[in-house]
């Protein structure tokens, strides 16, 4: 076949060593080819033996080429000859398939034909080894996106890909959790953020060898490339790939877009097509201007963005500590908002708060003042904002006490101003405020209109060496500040919580049914419940989000202080993120992670560890509970990282017990790594084909859920595909950094502390600035907005079906 066809179509073969032609006129291709006539070139050249995978791939090739509706099938010419690339006759191909590589197979006038062919509009498909092909040729290093390393595994193994791509005709009808054999190529270096990737093989599922590339391990990718499309895969690199039904699936997505078959977006997961820009200036001296502490960010379906400062001053104010002072902890709560109409920032409002700077020792830290805001679901019309603060006015200077909130105000649509005296208190609770921390913060609302408030342990992290919070000592004036067992492990308690509402037009609410309790548990005598409560056992979860289109709560937390994990006590710090489909008990002071138990501690001697807590049948023995003592039992949750890295594990005794030995320890998210750490729970992004602007976000992040970190460099700034399943404490199927497109570094966005899609699918970033309890030049408001442009090919450039077939 191949000397027929360098004889027959092509003529005289080039010279080896030839220069490429530039002035030889570009290449033309059929606009658009179609239908019958729809034709694939499959090239299997090198300069050594050939692959052994060759006949298998040509005849998956040529068979997948048969399937589908007539308007999807193709034929194929296969040849080892380079001298197809020599000539203009290469432009009757839809598309040309690398099956392997090997060496320097082209001459230059031979890629100088390809490289013409790609800029007509061509379409380039590489398999496996095609990537060792032309290791001269940065053109063509381009063209496949990454070389492979010097070190790669020889022998095939079992691994699984992870398919993130959930809507390219490659990987659309693939399992999210792909488990299969293959020899798996390590890369010099790694084409994320330059390419699209649309799988990745998952490094502790086999063994890498040296030349490991971590856990983003890119193993098929697409892009846009000098005016054509190209698509790489490292896989087939078996003959038993090519008989597998999923990766002839693979292949066949690849080409219907190569050939022009099918559009594809190809660019959403490359970098560079994402502008992120900073849309607040720094505050004018002595002012906030532009903007408070930053603690919270929420759209208008117009598109206002609104954001919250807690209350801490600028560096000049001071830090308040006598408690004989009526001013101690007075800050200014502060609601601003930006107008993508205008360009335009207006401080809507100022809340007196208990929330003024902190820092240092746990008591003197503060974390109160303004945590959260939402506006209702019919604000166009109503103008209500709601805000959950702590207002200085009701600050106990003698117990230590303070009342947190949530309120509705009425905003004046036409000035941007919040008219402070329409005040509705729909819900307060006490909180200690003698020791810092965990204020919470977070709110949502889901479709039904109910209101989801998250509230913090209000504990100290101080007194248990950085593990459970259980110390029932020392107390203030009653209150044991340091016991978790006390707010979040409390059933009788709004704190440590993540509560749901339904607020009601006359600033009353409702309690809709499915919550945790109803208020009215007659099993200990009543009295001993809220029915307020959907989630208890959570820390402090200052980002919460919900998922409209499956009312799913996606929250956040951040863990104790723990550097390493403790064979006396349990699990070191973990940060936590879980998918919540239903009310329940995320174990916190007892278990954390995928349920590891903490040890118990009590009176007398609470520096005597007890027995392992049972995360299955847990009893809340606190003498600080006022709430039931038998509680729910805590459920997994999905995504914990520490210091060590992420989703750490440990083998369990016959109890369940973990061994907490650091050198038994397993990390089970390896995308994961914590530190200095403090989770920031983020959105799932909903595609909206129909509205939106042109900065939209692609289809391609549409369910995919963002969880970060308020700390930039290896902490989480990740998009992660959760498993179809509503299973507690199910682990992601996959993630992909986001550092490349909402930026990290001095000059980026250092410190995340909330992050939210506007309506019109671009995306507002709050970074917190470079202090702490403050705001600094460095305190902003972003917007990361897309770039790149529709999927290709244009729609007009689609192979055309053949008579009678329909598209």
């Amino acid at each position: 076949m191949a000397g027929a066809l360098a004889a027959g179509l092509l003529g005289a073969p080039a010279l080896a060593g030839q220069a490429p032609d530039r002035a030889t006129p570009k290449l033309q291709l059929p606009s658009p080819p179609g239908g019958e006539d729809v034709k694939v070139l499959v090239f299997h050249g090198a300069t050594g033996e050939e692959s052994p995978t060759v006949d298998a791939g040509i005849e998956a090739i040529e068979k997948i080429g048969q399937q589908g509706p007539a308007r999807e099938r193709f034929t194929i010419t296969a040849t080892d000859d380079p001298a197809v690339f020599a000539k203009p006759r290469l432009g009757k191909f839809n598309a040309v398939v690398f099956l392997t590589g090997d060496g320097d197979v082209l001459t230059p006038e031979q890629e100088a034909g390809l490289e013409s062919y790609m800029e007509a509009g061509g379409g380039f498909l590489g398999v496996h080894g095609a990537a060792n092909a032309e290791p001269y040729s940065d053109w063509f290093t381009g063209l496949v996106g990454a070389r492979p390393a010097a070190t790669s595994p020889e022998k095939a193994q079992r691994a699984t890909v992870e398919v993130g791509d959930r809507n390219n005709p490659a990987t659309k009808g693939l399992p999210v959790e792909w488990k299969r054999p293959d020899k798996w190529l390590n890369w010099k270096k790694s084409p994320s953020g330059s390419v699209h990737t649309v799988a990745r093989v998952r490094e502790n599922t086999y063994k890498p060898g040296e030349g490991a590339n971590g856990w983003d391990h890119p193993v098929s990718w697409c892009r846009d490339y000098d005016g054509g499309r190209s698509f790489y895969t490292a896989m087939g690199g078996t003959e038993a790939s090519y008989a597998e039904t999923d990766f002839r699936s693979h292949l066949r997505g690849a080409l219907m877009w190569t050939t022009r078959l099918e559009r594809a977006d190809c660019q959403a997961a490359i970098s560079s097509n994402y502008k992120a820009e900073r849309i607040t200036q720094p505050n004018q001296p002595g002012q906030s201007d532009q903007i408070g502490e930053p603690h919270g960010v929420v759209t208008a379906k117009d598109g206002r963005a609104f954001y919250i400062g807690r209350g801490g001053g600028d560096a000049k104010a001071p830090v308040v500590t006598d408690w004989n002072d009526p001013d101690i902890g007075k800050g200014k709560g502060q609601v601003h908002v930006y107008d993508p109409a205008t360009k335009k920032v207006t401080l809507a409002g100022e809340l007196t708060v208990f929330g003024n700077k902190g820092g240092g020792d746990e008591l003197v830290k503060n974390e109160e003042g303004l945590l959260g805001i939402e506006l209702d679901p019919d604000f166009a019309s109503n103008g209500w904002v709601y805000l959950h603060y702590t207002p200085h006015s009701e600050i106990n200077r003698d117990t230590h006490m303070a009342e947190r909130r949530v309120s509705r105000f009425t905003l004046d649509q036409k000035t941007n101003k919040l008219d402070l005296k329409s005040e509705k208190v729909l819900l307060k609770w006490p909180v200690q405020i003698h020791s810092c921390c965990h204020a919470g913060g977070g709110m949502a609302w889901d479709s039904k209109e109910n209101l989801y408030i998250a509230t913090g342990d209000n504990n100290s992290s101080r007194f248990s060496d950085g593990y459970s919070g259980n110390n029932p000592e020392p107390n203030f004036k009653g209150v044991s500040f340091a016991d978790a067992r006390r707010t979040a492990g409390n059933t009788n308690n709004l704190n440590g919580k993540i509560l749901r509402i339904h607020p009601e037009d006359d600033g009353t609410y409702t309690l809709p049914d499915g919550n945790l309790f109803t208020g009215k548990e007659e099993d200990e005598g009543g009295g001993k419940t809220r029915g307020e409560i959907y989630v208890m056992g959570v820390r402090n979860p200052a980002r919460i989000s919900i998922d409209k289109k499956t009312d799913t709560l996606y929250a956040g937390w951040v863990g104790p202080d723990a550097g390493e994990p403790s064979t006396t006590w349990g699990p070191a710090k973990y940060d936590t993120f879980a998918k919540i489909t239903k009310a329940g008990n995320q174990g916190w002071p007892y278990c954390m992670g995928n349920n590891q138990p903490y040890r118990d501690r009590n009176l007398p001697d609470p520096s005597k560890p007890l027995g392992w807590y049972d995360c299955d049948n847990l009893k809340n023995e606190s003498p600080n509970n006022d709430g039931l003592v038998k509680i729910p039992p805590a459920r997994p949750n999905n995504i914990w990282y520490s210091p060590q890295g992420g989703g750490p594990d440990f083998p369990r005794n016959a109890d369940g017990v973990p061994s907490y030995k650091l050198g038994e320890q397993k990390l089970r998210l390896p995308w994961l790594k914590g530190g200095g750490q403090a989770a920031m729970n983020g959105p799932v992004y909903r595609y909206d084909a129909a509205g939106g602007s042109k900065d939209k976000w692609p289809e391609y992040w549409d369910g995919k859920w963002f969880v970060g970190d308020l700390y930039d460099g290896e902490q989480p700034r990740h998009a992660v595909v959760m498993p179809d399943t509503d299973t507690p404490g199910a682990l992601p199927a996959h993630a992909e950094s986001l550092d490349g497109i909402v930026p990290v570094g001095e000059g980026g966005i250092r410190n995340l502390m909330d992050w939210k899609f506007a309506p019109d699918g671009s995306l507002y970033v709050l970074d917190y600035g470079r202090g702490f309890f403050t705001s600094d030049d460095k305190s902003a408001l972003w917007r990361v907005t897309y770039k790149g442009g529709p999927p290709t090919p244009a729609e007009g450039d689609l192979a055309e079906p053949p008579e009678g077939a329909s598209r």
